[in-house]
């Protein structure tokens, strides 16, 4: 890895960041005059923990990560486009990325009017790694790998993830967004080894909070203090914060959900091969199948007609006629597959 220094924009480094009055003050008190807040209507009259400490904590119990390792945010689009804002010089620099993946990378680069480069992957949904590292330059600062991907639903080979790792001199991203859904291990105990690596995970997927929006990005202890310097200074709300303690709290029933969600997925993997209307499935490792259909378009648009909403993949790179159906809960499940069976 190239030293961070030449890695961050150079205002970013050089920049003070904003200091918030529950940034200046940390500590226990009874009278709070410090901030310009409403006495009244608490606790919502008061600012939230602008580095939300009490959240980290019980994160840091259950991955075994450093508290300071740990950068919380408004879903995980907040630190993909911290990243980009961090390390990318508008109209300079660029990002490198798979193709298909996760939208919100090609997104976050436009935004900040950062050159986004795709790379297809290989037939069997994998990385082409001479393709990769073609595509790589000097004025590539960032790479995105969603593993498992979406909306391939597979696990990226984690050997050629390490050849990116041990090859790229920026910054490499790996998107965890599914990986309880996979018997992959986590890419989270690389994080010694990696000073490069940044690893994404999040509440929405197996911890069934995707209405709080909190995403976490997890990185050296240098990493994530730059994110903590250009990100805004309340950035996780009070209700946010609380709701994801209540939920961190109970992992035995966020496990007992994921048990039944594989479960499921293997129902729909016997199920879905045998319906008319199937061509082919692919390998997940993760709580959705992407599912090749005869028709993707009529069939959609008649599952739509009986209230039952897939989506339809079929104009992304490499998944034509597709659809990418998420594992619901039995009921659910078995709605599904009594349309289909019509179709």
């Amino acid at each position: 890895m190239k030293e961070l220094k030449y890695l961050v924009r150079p205002n970013v480094w050089n920049m003070k960041p904003y200091s918030s009055a529950r940034d200046e003050f940390q500590g226990e008190a009874t009278v709070f005059l410090d901030a310009n807040e409403n006495p009244y209507n608490a606790p919502f009259n008061r600012y939230p923990d602008p580095l939300q400490w009490k959240v980290k904590e019980q994160i840091a119990k259950l991955k075994g990560i450093k508290q300071e390792s740990i950068f919380l945010g408004n879903g995980s689009d907040e630190p993909i486009d911290l990243l980009i804002r961090a390390f990318c010089e508008p109209a300079v620099d660029n990002v490198v990325s798979i193709d298909p993946s996760y939208g919100m990378y090609e997104v976050a680069a436009n935004v900040n009017n950062v050159e986004f480069r795709k790379v297809k992957l290989d037939s069997q949904f994998d990385l082409d790694i001479e393709a990769v590292l073609s595509a790589i330059d000097e004025q590539t600062k960032v790479v995105f790998f969603c593993s498992p991907n979406n909306p391939t639903g597979n696990s990226l080979t984690r050997a050629r993830l390490y050849q990116i790792l041990n090859t790229f001199q920026g910054i490499v991203v790996i998107d965890e967004a599914y990986i309880d859904f996979s018997s992959e291990p986590s890419f989270l105990s690389e994080l010694e080894q990696f000073p490069n690596l940044v690893v994404l995970q999040t509440m929405s997927k197996a911890w069934g909070a995707a209405g709080i929006r909190m995403g976490m990005a997890f990185a050296s202890l240098e990493i994530i203090a730059i994110l903590n310097k250009i990100k805004y200074p309340y950035n996780v709300n009070i209700l946010t914060q609380k709701q994801a303690l209540v939920m961190l709290e109970s992992k035995a029933e966020m496990e007992r959900q994921l048990r039944s969600i594989l479960a499921e997925r293997s129902r729909l993997q016997e199920a879905l091969p045998q319906l008319s209307c199937v061509r082919k499935l692919y390998p997940t490792d993760a709580n959705f199948i992407l599912t090749e259909v005869t028709d993707a378009n009529a069939i959609y648009k008649q599952l739509v007609e009986q209230g039952i909403i897939v989506r339809n993949r079929t104009n992304v790179t490499m998944c034509q006629g597709c659809l990418r159906i998420t594992v619901g809960t039995p009921v659910e499940n078995t709605a599904l597959l009594e349309a289909l069976k019509k179709m």
